[in-house]
């Protein structure tokens, strides 16, 4: 799932880019691995990429782009076509964890 943003880094329009996949261990198990891109140069985040929870990736880019002093416009996001529906659902109800104030 790729997510893509308008946003500012330190005052200058940038184009970023969320990119989530989704990697089921079992059937009550899954892991949610994140890259945060600037056009297709991938930033670092502070922990690992691999995370337990869909929720836990959006509070680490959060945290990443506070640091950074990132902002992300939400009226500008466009969702990449080729989805799982329910990794789109998870993203839906985690989503307001980017724009946390």
């Amino acid at each position: 799932m790729i997510i893509h943003y308008q946003g500012k880094q330190n005052g200058i329009p940038t184009k970023f880019s969320i990119r989530i996949i989704g990697n089921n261990i079992s059937k009550t198990s899954s892991n949610f691995q994140i890259d945060f891109l600037v056009g297709d140069k991938p930033l670092p985040t502070f922990k690992t990429a691999i995370h337990k929870r869909l929720s836990n990736c959006l509070k680490e880019i959060y945290l990443f782009t506070k640091h950074n002093h990132i902002t992300l416009d939400a009226a500008t996001e466009k969702v990449a076509p080729r989805i799982v529906p329910y990794n789109l659902a998870l993203y839906n109800y985690h989503k307001p964890v980017l724009f946390m104030a």
